[in-house]
């Protein structure tokens, strides 16, 4: 176990998060901590935690105000804890940063997410494409990575090696993360959940994450729940569940653009996907490779 769940957290910071705005944080019983790398499935386990908890289709109020990123630099970290001791209902937190950097909590819920590296490259390059680069300087105030440009499957091989350029995450960022989840699994308030495993099997992981969570879900609610978390109707709820979906996308329905895996692995030849394998090798343990691999 990594020392970090009885010892202070590391810190983690990038152009737009900062993991120390979780000091001082105050948790409650129950609350849910969402640990996912961008374009993992942050935003579908967020939908998911909010039909369970709310147990109602359409979520209250747009989906980023009930489950704020709590390491996001754009707002003060004192306005976002204020605004989450108001939520009188059972709260759910996204966070980019590895557990290793949140405050460890035996009464807090940790889930990470874990998606193919290679299909969250392919997922992040179509989203930076997605963004309105000028609408969003003028959101944050700050200033953007240049929009990635030429073949995908060039730049994939690029990130592959371990280059960053314009993305925000790196092959060994996304392993790394992951490495953490994976070394605390036993503990009974940890869950790890494969994308592949919500893509093939979502009713049965929702109600498997629903017994986790302690949460009683009605039998009569479960395809009304199931469908509302599925692609098509997230898809059609862009508006409501999409970050910054006023201005910041040009196509806030594209934000989910596929909704299934394999994307990053079409791109390559065997011999370039055995190169990706023996990179990953090095920077993650064997046993998490295969379960994230194996799917």
């Amino acid at each position: 176990m990594d020392r970090a769940v009885n010892g202070a957290p590391i810190r983690y910071l990038s152009r737009d998060e900062d993991s120390a705005r979780w000091h001082g944080f105050r948790f409650r019983p129950g609350d849910i901590v969402i640990s996912t790398r961008r374009r993992g499935g942050t935003t579908w386990m967020q939908m998911i935690c909010a039909l369970l908890i709310f147990q109602h289709p359409e979520p209250p109020i747009p989906l980023w105000h009930l489950s704020p990123w709590l390491d996001h630099t754009i707002a003060p970290a004192h306005l976002v804890h204020a605004r989450l001791a108001e939520q009188p209902h059972r709260r759910f937190i996204k966070t980019h940063t590895p557990l290793d950097g949140i405050p460890y909590d035996a009464r807090v819920s940790y889930i990470v997410v874990a998606r193919h590296p290679l299909d969250v490259f392919v997922s992040l390059r179509h989203q930076l494409n997605n963004i309105d680069g000028a609408r969003m300087s003028r959101i944050t105030g700050g200033t953007l990575p240049d929009e990635p440009a030429g073949p995908v499957r060039d730049a994939l091989l690029r990130w592959i090696e371990g280059e960053a350029g314009p993305y925000p995450e790196t092959l060994a960022g996304v392993l790394g993360h992951l490495a953490v989840g994976w070394d605390r699994r036993e503990l009974p308030n940890v869950l790890l959940v494969h994308y592949d495993d919500l893509v093939a099997d979502l009713d049965g992981q929702m109600r498997g994450l629903a017994g986790r969570l302690g949460i009683a879900v009605p039998e009569a609610a479960w395809p009304v729940l199931t469908r509302a978390a599925s692609f098509e109707q997230m898809r059609g709820a862009a508006d409501r569940l999409v970050p910054g979906a006023r201005g910041m996308f040009r196509d806030i329905a594209s934000f989910f653009r596929r909704g299934t895996s394999g994307a990053g692995r079409e791109l390559l030849t065997a011999a370039e996907l055995a190169h990706y394998h023996a990179r990953a090798a090095e920077l993650a343990p064997t046993d998490l490779l295969e379960w994230l691999h194996g799917k």
